[in-house]
């Protein structure tokens, strides 16, 4: 992956790998979920994060955020245009079936019928999407899309992943502190 690196590809495959550990090791929860019939919600707490801190805001941000506006701006084929459309309504998917499992865990805490059943299907819809999704950008659009881009566009689309991701933990644990309830 060495000349990969180089590219503004090679962050968001490597960021593919750390989310394909995340969906195994999802995947191996979800069995103990189905055999002890019950769920851990600190585990779905840490996957919700997870999910929407890096696999969305860091990872998905990079892509809709630098590398599919500045693909907008580009005469794009009607190939790489409908993949491109399709990723985007696949993140959005993705982000609303992670607020779905943040919710259904809610609902487990407060024992709630039903919500077992629930998070154990919306873990699955995850594990199902993310394989796909990472196999079509991986092999079908990152690759493809890099010919659009001039070298010095490409040097400055990677120099900006570096600094969205530098900017992102700040946000992060802002946002954090800024909702944490006094307690008077």
């Amino acid at each position: 992956m060495g000349v990969l690196r180089l590219l503004p590809i090679g962050p968001l495959m490597i960021e593919h790998r750390l989310i394909e550990r995340m969906i195994s090791l999802t995947k191996g929860r979800l069995e103990r979920v189905r055999e002890q019939k019950e769920v851990d919600p600190v585990f779905i707490d840490v996957a919700v994060d997870f999910f929407r801190t890096y696999a969305d805001r860091c990872h998905h941000g990079k892509e809709e955020n630098i590398l599919f506006r500045d693909l907008a701006k580009k005469q794009l084929s009607e190939e790489h245009k409908k993949i491109m459309d399709e990723l985007i309504e696949e993140h959005i998917y993705a982000r609303k079936t992670v607020k779905t499992l943040e919710v259904s865990k809610e609902n487990y805490v407060q024992g709630q019928k039903g919500a077992l059943e629930d998070i154990i299907n919306i873990l699955k819809q995850l594990i199902d999407f993310y394989p796909i999704h990472i196999d079509k950008e991986d092999r079908h659009f990152f690759a493809p899309s890099m010919g659009y881009f001039s070298k010095k566009e490409l040097d400055d689309m990677l120099q900006e992943f570096w600094e969205f991701d530098r900017k992102m933990i700040h946000e992060k644990y802002k946002e954090i502190v800024d909702n944490i309830k006094l307690v008077v």
